[in-house]
């Protein structure tokens, strides 16, 4: 293989490539990336088995086509201490060297027929939505999805799709996130996605996307990538027994107003007491040391008695910081029963803290 491709290029595809290497273990094929080069274009895979990433790149020169793999790392590293403009690429008996006017490096490589196969997104069955759509549903759900849960299937989202909807949902036990997209199928199904392949989704889509799905992955392929993930094998707790079917208050609030107040209590405490007046809603810390934070808005609320309750301010703030309007919906029942955050096809019901 002898290739000249552009710095810029060649940095980009392996800045992307980064988060699908094997990160611990530089003795294993996957913390390389795999390039190829034939018929005037390079493809470059990397993948840690779990998600896998590829780019085709069609600005390149090639003198002569080949396979080879090396360490991403590494290659990086050295790509990002080069000058701008063109940089050759040539495999000499078992070793990958990196030119650049008087710059000169080699790394080793391992055997490319032992890099581990894709899977392939022909003829298996599709799940249409759009791009934007997605994306914006799984920022929305992203905050809620839990980590290190020893129920594996709360560390991912779910995707539940119906005959006339889809529902992202993602729970950490403490709370639930939940987007709606009206959407008809002839396929009802569920697949949850790991955390880890949501977060790198949101960094790879932006322009028009086809979604994929066998029985172990989502494939996810646009103009310019390929992206694979092995999904979790699990039972999604029933997400919708844990939305509240009736709520007693129902209360239209100020999103800036709100998140300003949340944030000067949380300067003493992430936990947070609010108590709702008919004229006013204070916000309190609780707080085991002796310090204390209270402000307070006012905005008439329609109570007829104060009403309090005790919330996780990550929780209010996540969502807040979530939806684009001025005003959202809180819906309340008890001060000790779960209560709804809403914003159009977006809630987030929150466990409150007992005090």
């Amino acid at each position: 293989m002898k290739i000249t491709i552009a710095k810029s290029v060649l940095e980009n595809i392996l800045i992307h490539a980064g988060p699908f290497l094997e990160k611990k273990d530089t003795s294993q094929i996957t913390s390389h990336v795999y390039l190829n080069v034939k018929e005037n274009q390079l493809t470059l895979k990397a993948t840690d088995y779990e998600i896998g990433f590829v780019v085709n790149v069609s600005n390149v020169n090639i003198e002569q086509e080949g396979s080879v793999t090396a360490n991403g790392r590494k290659f990086l590293d050295i790509v990002r201490i080069l000058k701008d403009g063109d940089i050759n690429l040539e495999v000499i008996n078992d070793t990958l060297y990196i030119q650049q006017s008087h710059s000169k490096f080699k790394l080793p490589i391992f055997s490319h027929n032992d890099f581990p196969e894709f899977p392939n997104y022909e003829n298996k069955p599709r799940i249409s939505i759009d791009s934007h759509t997605l994306i914006e549903s799984l920022k929305k759900i992203t905050p809620a999805i839990d980590i290190n849960n020893p129920k594996f299937e709360l560390n991912g989202a779910l995707i539940d799709i119906q005959s006339n909807a889809i529902n992202f949902t993602s729970t950490d036990t403490r709370r639930l996130a939940v987007v709606t997209i009206l959407n008809n199928s002839d396929n009802q199904l569920s697949l949850i996605i790991p955390k880890k392949a949501i977060v790198e989704i949101q960094k790879l889509f932006f322009d028009d996307i086809e979604l994929y799905y066998d029985e172990t992955n989502l494939i996810i392929h646009s103009k310019d990538y390929t992206f694979f993930t092995k999904l979790i094998n699990g039972n999604f707790p029933e997400y919708s027994r844990i939305i509240p079917k009736e709520t007693t208050y129902d209360l239209l609030l100020p999103k800036a107003n709100m998140i300003d107040a949340i944030k000067q209590i949380t300067t003493i405490s992430t936990d947070v007491k609010i108590t709702f007046t008919a004229d006013t809603i204070t916000f309190e810390s609780l707080s085991d040391d002796n310090i204390e934070a209270k402000t307070e808005i006012s905005i008439a609320t329609g109570f007829q008695e104060t009403f309090t309750i005790a919330i996780n301010s990550k929780y209010l703030l996540d969502f807040l910081n979530s939806i684009n309007a001025s005003e959202f919906t809180m819906k309340l029942n008890e001060g000790n029963l779960p209560f709804i955050l809403n914003d159009e096809n977006f809630i987030t019901v929150v466990m409150p803290i007992v005090i």
